[in-house]
């Protein structure tokens, strides 16, 4: 199944579901909307704190306004620089708490620094017919109103303004200050792409700021850092770390698709999310590694760069940029109008692979692209192909063919030398997949689910519904094949609404650890175990393979999961989007 074709059914099927009523528009954080399409097809922004706290550091508004201009600023150098990184998008962070509360646009609306040249206006102008969206960082924080012993709230002013006294260094008041900025920008900048919102706040809240601002600007994007805030399009993950491999940064997110996922990093490898005087280096293996599994996952790329006063990027960074440029013109073809395969769009199975190699895979259409960002100790790579046949292997770089074959479940690579430092891609085409049931001639029962999240609902094809065994282990789920078949495998896409590691004792991974299957003929009388054991914590595909037997019936039966009880959120929780039977391992095409 393409992925664009998919994307059309998912967006059918949620317009389906609010038409009958069972789900809020737009509410819901599994549903689509045409005005999230463009950053979909997007891999990567780039994120640009800026304000009047960036080194040297202004405490008058007007004479950080000066130093911008009298040092050269042009909103068409971090157009170009964001094209370098293939980024579709700019997000600016100038109205930040840390960096002065700084409105680098004109304002009517007193209360803090409001430039009279209008930067905004100038990037968004110069980013549009490049084919990039400008997207508008509003923060919701007003406890650093005084950091470094000036008060760069004006409580003053905006009483003023407002006819009534407002505390802006409360909550409250600077909610209501911001809530009026949210509406003077919507009016003065149509082509905006949207706000970048840094967490909530109870006015913004209390007074329905979201739903106002898809009513007067439903082209607007809405994203929020750290908070899965269901009516926003975007949930932010913020810089992550911890993992291993370092670069796999969706080992730490937690928000399962079809959600709108970005990642949130700073490229310099030290320092503040904005320019504080150094020239921090830039980490290429991390940071191109970081890129390419966001893309292996479905996830956008945030990534940061230190803008100094005058819009200029300190060296190291430019020097990144200019790499990543033709770096990434070298395998976009694997990146760009791609998704992450190994998931809901289909292909072989990403993540820890063998001899010590690990990467990604991306898919488009028929064509898989695996991603050898570290690579294994030998010269052969094997994979596990999750039935697709393949046709033939190239090296995306050279054009030079691969040798492969194919078979007990896996793909394998022989004879490779000449890896790339970063990223080795290969280019694998395929004739279709084969050797499973379809999951909709399948029925599924489970021995305890959540309301709304039956057995059946992981063996119906459809992503926008999953199983969910309500904290209850052990747990069966049953297979009726309808008649006795031969049964060789177990295929599973668990949820990806958890991390794949113990991030912390509160973070864990939601996902299967022991296991037994069962066969019947009667769907009665199970007897021993066939097979038993463990599945790692992984992201991706997962496969329970069998010596191959012949029954209708077969049973999976979870006895434990990786969440311990400090994480009383997914203790014992288990969520499966879809499962599947397999009935032969494939084979290679021609």
């Amino acid at each position: 199944m393409s992925a664009k074709f998919l994307r059309r059914l998912l967006a059918a099927c949620a317009s389906m579901l609010v038409v009958a009523g069972l789900v809020a528009a737009p509410a819901s954080a599994d549903l689509q909307k045409p005005s999230q399409q463009w950053l979909r097809d997007s891999q990567a922004g780039l994120f640009l704190h800026w304000g009047m706290r960036t080194s040297p550091g202004y405490t008058s508004c007007s004479a950080w306004e000066k130093a911008i201009t009298d040092g050269g600023w042009s909103p068409g150098y971090w157009v170009t620089e964001a094209k370098k990184l293939h980024a579709s998008y700019l997000v600016l962070a100038s109205f930040h708490s840390r960096l002065g509360y700084s409105r680098a646009w004109p304002s009517k609306i007193p209360g803090s620094c409001t430039t009279k040249r209008d930067f905004l206006g100038e990037l968004i102008a110069a980013a549009k017919p490049q084919g990039l969206k400008v997207i508008l960082y509003m923060t919701n924080d007003a406890q650093w109103h005084d950091e470094g012993g000036h008060e760069w709230l004006d409580s003053a002013g905006y009483s003023k303004y407002k006819g009534k006294t407002v505390n802006l260094d409360s909550q409250d008041g600077f909610g209501q200050f911001s809530y009026d900025n949210f509406f003077e920008v919507m009016k003065n900048y149509p082509d905006l792409g949207g706000f970048w919102i840094d967490n909530d706040n109870a006015y913004w809240e209390s007074h329905d700021l979201y739903r106002q601002i898809y009513q007067q600007r439903p082209d607007y994007l809405l994203s929020n850092n750290n908070e899965d805030t269901p009516i926003m399009d975007t949930i932010s993950n913020e810089q992550k770390t911890g993992m291993t491999p370092a670069y796999d940064y969706p080992q730490a997110t937690y928000t399962a698709m079809p959600r709108l996922t970005e990642a949130c990093f700073k490229l310099p490898d030290t320092g503040s999310w904005w320019y504080g005087g150094s020239n921090s280096a830039v980490n290429k293996a991390l940071n191109i590694g970081r890129l390419v599994t966001n893309s292996g996952s479905s996830i956008k790329s945030l990534m940061a760069e230190t803008a100094m006063v005058n819009g200029k990027f300190p060296s190291n960074q430019e020097a990144f940029n200019n790499f990543a440029a033709g770096y990434l013109d070298g395998i976009w073809e694997s990146l760009g109008g791609t998704e992450g395969a190994g998931y809901m769009y289909g292909g072989m199975q990403p993540g820890f692979w063998n001899d010590g190699a690990h990467g990604v895979i991306t898919i488009k259409g028929a064509t898989q692209y695996v991603h050898v960002l570290t690579k294994p100790s030998g010269s052969t790579l094997k994979i596990r192909d999750n039935g697709y046949r393949v046709s033939k292997v190239t090296n995306l770089r050279t054009g030079a063919a691969i040798s492969f074959g194919q078979g007990g479940g896996s793909l394998t690579l022989t004879g490779l030398s000449g890896w790339d430092t970063y990223d080795t891609v290969f280019k694998v085409e395929t004739a279709g997949r084969t050797g499973t049931y379809d999951p909709k001639t399948v029925t599924l029962k489970a021995s305890a689910s959540a309301s709304g999240h039956s057995g059946q609902s992981a063996s119906d094809g459809d992503y926008l519904t999953y199983f969910d065994n309500n904290k209850t282990l052990p747990v069966n789920l049953d297979y009726d094949l309808g008649s006795a078949k031969k049964i060789q495998y177990l295929g599973l896409n668990q949820r990806e609404d958890s991390v794949s590691y113990a991030r912390s004792d509160t973070e864990q991974s939601a996902r299967i650890k022991a296991y037994k299957v069962y066969v019947s003929d009667d769907g009665k009388n199970w007897g021993s175990a066939v097979k038993s054991g463990t599945l790692p914590s992984h992201r991706g595909v997962q496969f329970v393979d069998l010596t191959a037997v012949t029954a209708r019936y077969v049973r999976l039966q979870v006895t434990s999961t990786y969440a311990a009880s400090s994480d009383s959120t997914r203790y014992k929780r288990l969520r499966i989007d879809e499962t599947w039977v397999g009935s032969d391992y494939a084979t290679a095409a021609g």
